[in-house]
């Protein structure tokens, strides 16, 4: 089981370089298709002939945005260049970001974003990840907008919890998996529900043999903060990047109430690979 074709977002923003570089390292690493998108911003529900009855104005500073989409993919294709990825696509998209993304990504086996800065303005509402992975039906990895990772892929750290949206990432996340060379899962809400066996983590750990996979089992020390613990976590191992369900409850609700996935998103240190 390998990824055969990866989205990552093609834009503008400082953290783009090292998000294309993740993406062709992990697309060598498979032999995998590697697609740059980038999106304009106008909504493809805008009505055709809009810009005109708006005036000149409108329509150049449409163009702008196209020129701005264009110049982010010329700068995807320098980094994928460079790194040698053999298999190459770039995507003009003319929709907003996040729906643009969500759209490309489902014919794609993971899509590589961003993090989104934890200071832009509506930062939480606006969550590209969130949006991607809520929208698409795939993996999103995400990466913090800021620092390099170059040790990603080593270490992977997996936070269980038996539910169903941890068994989809475990799943979508197994080519990667396959390829670290050490693997930790750590178990949380074990005393909770019936969704662990006697021994929590043991059912996991033997399914993750039988796809090569050796892994060590760890209970997580239940805090106030889940999120928090898995970050720590994942620093005590040393983790290179953290498998993870997002969003196991409403998204309003962790919006509203704070949730593992909201903390995550906002205070990542890693490479975070999610699935709703």
């Amino acid at each position: 089981m390998t990824y055969r074709t990866i989205l990552v977002h093609a834009d503008l923003a400082p953290a783009a370089t090292h998000r294309v570089e993740l993406a062709c390292a992990i697309a060598l690493d498979m032999g995998a298709h590697l697609i740059g998108a980038a999106t304009t911003g106008i909504s493809r529900f805008l009505q055709p002939g809009a810009a005109g009855i708006s005036g000149g104005a409108i329509a150049e500073q449409l163009e702008a945005l196209r020129d701005d989409a264009r110049r982010a993919l010329d700068a995807f294709d320098t980094v994928a260049r460079r790194a040698g990825v053999p298999s190459v696509e770039r995507q003009l998209c003319s929709d907003d970001t996040a729906g643009g993304l969500a759209l490309q990504a489902r014919y794609c086996d993971l899509a590589v974003l961003s993090q989104t800065d934890p200071d832009a303005p509506l930062a939480a509402v606006t969550s590209l990840p969130a949006y991607v992975m809520l929208h698409a039906a795939r993996p999103v990895l995400v990466v913090p907008y800021a620092g390099r990772f170059d040790d990603f892929g080593r270490h992977a750290l997996v936070a269980w919890d038996g539910g169903i949206e941890a068994t989809r990432a475990v799943a979508a996340a197994l080519p990667l998996l396959r390829r670290a060379a050490s693997v930790t899962v750590a178990v949380f809400n074990a005393g909770h529900g019936a969704d662990h066996g006697e021994q929590p983590g043991a059912d996991l750990a033997l399914y993750l043999s039988r796809h090569g996979i050796a892994v060590t089992v760890a209970p997580l020390s239940i805090g106030h903060d889940v999120g928090e613990e898995l970050l720590s976590t994942a620093a005590d191992v040393g983790a290179g990047f953290l498998v993870m369900g997002g969003y196991g409850h409403a998204r309003l609700r962790e919006l509203l109430l704070g949730g593992v996935t909201e903390t995550v998103l906002r205070r990542m240190t890693l490479p975070v690979l999610m699935m709703h």
